[in-house]
């Protein structure tokens, strides 16, 4: 493997950066981020070409380089490091599920890195290995707000896909009262995917909890359905 990848990438992201997009990029976060400032498209970019060199490499030692993305905090290394562990979906062993809920814990500091790596990676693994859909909610009472939000945007793809439909209203049951608008943007999000495949159930489960549910949650949740239904859920 080329030992100086990662410099590689790094040297690249500073040529890249755009000021515009540098001066705009913490106005889409609460916390403090770290960025470079680089087109998303070009960082996706930058993460495929860039694959592509270490693609032949086995699995570990790619996790190796994202582990390192991760460690420098920049979002757009985080970015590249969970695309590169996406691309390696076929090669998921179970182990890996510890992998990534370390990841989660020492590197996901805010929504983009957490959606960004959950989305697609762990959600990927869930699919392969369904079983550690228990582990999410595990995840959804934890203290750290980033695991908890992502026990809920794992899920996002296979609830898109009418998967998963018990373990998301479990999982929607723990976090029901979270006081943190970002959990709850998280699993409204998810109910939201599950209620392409599932109307009447989300409706249902919306309706028996709004009481206790956060209109914020609620509104996502809702997001997608008609406007009687919405009109219907939103009513004091």
């Amino acid at each position: 493997m080329e030992p100086n990848i990662i410099s590689r990438i790094r040297e690249d992201l500073v040529l890249s950066v755009d000021e515009k997009t540098k001066a705009s990029c913490s106005r889409f976060f609460k916390e403090e981020v770290l960025c470079y400032g680089v087109k998303s498209a070009l960082v996706r970019k930058i993460a495929k070409n860039y694959f592509d060199e270490i693609k032949s490499e086995n699995k570990n030692e790619i996790f190796v380089l994202c582990e390192d993305l991760f460690r420098s905090d920049y979002c757009e290394e985080a970015f590249i490091a969970a695309e590169w562990a996406y691309q390696i979906r076929n090669d998921y062993s179970e182990d890996d599920f510890f992998t990534f809920e370390r990841w989660i814990e020492y590197y996901i500091n805010n929504w983009a890195k957490c959606d960004t790596l959950c989305n697609h990676a762990v959600g990927s693994f869930i699919e392969k290995f369904p079983a550690y859909v228990e582990n999410l909610k595990a995840w959804a009472r934890s203290d750290n707000r980033w695991v908890r939000r992502a026990a809920a945007v794992t899920l996002i793809l296979p609830a898109r896909k009418g998967n998963f439909l018990n373990e998301i209203f479990e999982i929607s049951d723990i976090m029901l009262k979270d006081k943190e608008d970002l959990v709850q943007k998280g699993y409204g999000w998810m109910l939201k995917e599950a209620s392409k495949s599932h109307r009447k159930e989300v409706f249902d489960y919306v309706m028996y909890n709004k009481k206790d549910m956060p209109r914020t949650a609620l509104r996502y949740a809702i997001e997608k359905m008609p406007e009687d239904l919405r009109a219907k859920a939103m009513k004091k």
